[in-house]
């Protein structure tokens, strides 16, 4: 898939299915309608792509999220004080500080270490998202990835009251990955 693509992708309302069967990370929900966390819930953004930032905050504020952003982790960390997120996507290849020095910089501090954190990636390695979900993130999200993905991974964190939580997660178990797309 060439960039062009990749892009395109980000954008594109209704994936085009690569079988019949759902990806593993879409469970079947022509049935049940999507959950969102409350209006207003803050999101920070941590990523150094312009064009991955734009795309997370457009499909978040397409339904009533507040949305902070940072091209660093440096800068996202004090964000993170300034502005009191909700919820943080943080990449894990950023210029200066990566993402897994931030994520143990949030999960040390009182103030912050209840926040949830969905950590993303382009690599293909597998090894990155064992680290992270072992050093405190939440879940993990490949690059690309479509509004679908975005909101199921969002979804899978909201407590009873619609806001997002940090994920209970079994010390011997790594929730499963999205496939690359083809």
């Amino acid at each position: 898939m060439g960039i062009f693509d990749q892009f395109s992708a980000l954008f594109r309302r209704e994936p085009e299915p690569l079988s019949d069967q759902p990806r593993s990370w879409e469970p079947e929900r022509r049935g049940k309608e999507r959950i969102n966390a409350q209006e207003g819930t803050r999101v920070l953004i941590i990523d150094d792509s312009k064009t991955v930032v734009m795309a997370i905050k457009k499909f978040l504020r397409s339904v009533g999220y507040e949305t902070f952003e940072a091209f660093d982790a440096e800068t996202g960390l004090s964000i993170i004080h300034e502005k009191a997120p909700e919820l943080i996507f943080l990449d894990i290849m950023l210029p200066g500080m990566n993402g897994f020095a931030a994520l143990r910089m949030i999960r040390r501090d009182p103030l912050t270490r209840d926040i949830p954190v969905i950590m993303m990636s382009g690599n293909e390695q597998a090894m990155e998202q064992f680290y992270g979900l072992r050093i405190g993130a939440d879940d993990f999200m490949k690059k690309p990835f479509s509004r679908e993905e975005l909101f199921f991974r969002i979804e899978a964190l909201l407590d009873d009251n619609c806001v997002p939580r940090r994920a209970k997660l079994d010390s011997n178990t790594v929730p499963e990955q999205s496939p690359a797309p083809a």
